[in-house]
Order: structure tokens, then C-alpha cells, then sequence
């Protein structure tokens, strides 16, 4: 008797174990990733090819990485290259692979009341804007588009404050409604951007700085600091992810003849 409970107790083990390897992933990624629907075209395909389903969890870069630390979500998918690098080298990720970029892109009214269009430098034209005082909504969520503006308003000189400057708190698609129907200016990815170009009337002002570049990276959580991860299928979604037929799938995504992201894993 005491045998056949062991026996009962090993299949059942290994069931949970294979259901985990196989029935589920949760992956941590980004509001822009999600909002620019991107994913609702990358995911499927590889749900049907594999019988995984994947729950993703959109939210900041910064509190992404939060689940993979404390071993909620299997695998992350985001865009801030330092932070993701940090995160490796301490243990919590096994590897990070280029998956795809865009850039960010300063957005604002078309009547520019600051007076930035055209200008070439993202930090001079955070500092414009400071100095006219002029509505500025920004993530400040710890996401990868806030780390981002928070390291061009350092090179600008600037700690921004007062009335003009508000923290939204909110993914990126709230902050560009909410900046819409303020007037404002904010800092958004590409991507992001013309997947709701239809619904709002701001336009991008301040583009093509290299200091705007954005990549996005993808990291399967370390099982030897979370053992219940499911890594056999994290490392099979980044395998599929970095191959050719997924990153075609990236490459042909369009807005309105746009492309909003562009494979980086595939030379």
C-alpha cells in the first residue's frame, strides 16, 4: 500500500511538472509591446505550433523585472538594456537575446508651444520644454520609456518639477490619451505611437536621436534561483522568438503601411 502511494504521489508530480513545461508560460513584458499589438499576432502562432499558452502580463520594464526577480512570471520581454543587463548578472535571468527596436519619439501639440519640432537633440528639447513651462506628461512608473526620459532630462541638467511636469503612473497608451487631451508633450516608443496615430491628434515632434534608440530583450528567469519556473518553456518561446519565421512576423508588422519594429536576432 505504502508502495502504490509513492507511486501515486511520483505520477503526480510528474504530471504537475510536464503541465508546467508544457501548458503554460507567463511572461512579464511591456504596456508599449502590448499596446502596439504586436503581440496579438506574434503569440498565436506559436500557441498553435506548441500547445504552450502563454499569459503575458503587461507592465513598466521596471516592475517586470520585479515579477522575474521574485519568480511570478517564467520569462520577461523588455526594453531597457542597462536594467536587463543588471538582471542577468545577478542571477535572476539566464541570458538575454535581441529581439526586435523602435525608437522613442518626443510627442506633442501641433501647435508646438514650446517650439521643438525639428529639434535634434531629445535632451535640448526636454530642456525647451522645461524652460517654457509647457505640459509635460510623463510615465514615471519605472518603465523603460521612464528610465529613458529620466536619462535624458540628467543629460539635460535638469530634475524636473512644478505645475507643467505630471507623473502619470500609467502604462503608455494612457499617458498618450491623457497628453492628448491635456496638450501635452510626452516621450513614447514608435510603436506605441502610430498603433493609436487614428485616435489622437498629437503629432511627433523630436525623432532620430540616437540617444532614443530602443531595443527590447528577451530573459528566461534562472530555475536554479526560482526552481518552479517553467524554463524548458521559456527557453523554447525564446528559441522560436529569435528564429526566422517569428522574426519575419516582426518585420512585417505594420500600422497604416508603417513598420513598428524591426528583427534584431536574425543578421
Amino acid at each position: 500500500m505504502k508502495k502504490l502511494y509513492l507511486l501515486m504521489m511520483l505520477l503526480a508530480l510528474s504530471a504537475i511538472t510536464l503541465a508546467g513545461q508544457s501548458g503554460e508560460l507567463k511572461m512579464a513584458t511591456t504596456t508599449s509591446t502590448e499596446n502596439s499589438g504586436l503581440l496579438e499576432v506574434l503569440i498565436p502562432p506559436f500557441e498553435k505550433l506548441t500547445a504552450i499558452k502563454i499569459k503575458v502580463i503587461a507592465v513598466g520594464t521596471g516592475k517586470a523585472l520585479a515579477l522575474g526577480r521574485s519568480g511570478d512570471v517564467d520569462l520577461v520581454l523588455v526594453h531597457a538594456l542597462k536594467a536587463e543587463q543588471l538582471f542577468v548578472q545577478e542571477g535572476y535571468g539566464v541570458k538575454r537575446h535581441k529581439v526586435m527596436h523602435n525608437d522613442f519619439v518626443i510627442i506633442g501639440p501641433a501647435a508646438d508651444p514650446a517650439g521643438i519640432k525639428g529639434q535634434k537633440s531629445a535632451s535640448l528639447a526636454l530642456k525647451t520644454i522645461a524652460s517654457a513651462e509647457s505640459n509635460f506628461i510623463s510615465r514615471g512608473d519605472d518603465s523603460g520609456t521612464h528610465k529613458k526620459e529620466i536619462e535624458l532630462w540628467q543629460q539635460a541638467g535638469i530634475s524636473p518639477k512644478g505645475r507643467w511636469y505630471k507623473e502619470a503612473g500609467q502604462g503608455m497608451g494612457a499617458v498618450i490619451t491623457m497628453a492628448n487631451d491635456l496638450r501635452a508633450y510626452t516621450m513614447t516608443d514608435r510603436g506605441t505611437y502610430l498603433a493609436l496615430q487614428d485616435k489622437i491628434e498629437l503629432r511627433v515632434l523630436v525623432e532620430g536621436d540616437p540617444l532614443l534608440f530602443n531595443p527590447y530583450g528577451i530573459i528566461a528567469v534562472n530555475p536554479e534561483k526560482h526552481p518552479h519556473v517553467n524554463y524548458k518553456g521559456a527557453a523554447r518561446f525564446i528559441e522560436w522568438l529569435t528564429a526566422p519565421d517569428a522574426q519575419k512576423i516582426i518585420g512585417s508588422f505594420r500600422k497604416k503601411g508603417e513598420i513598428l519594429f524591426y528583427p534584431d536576432a536574425i543578421e
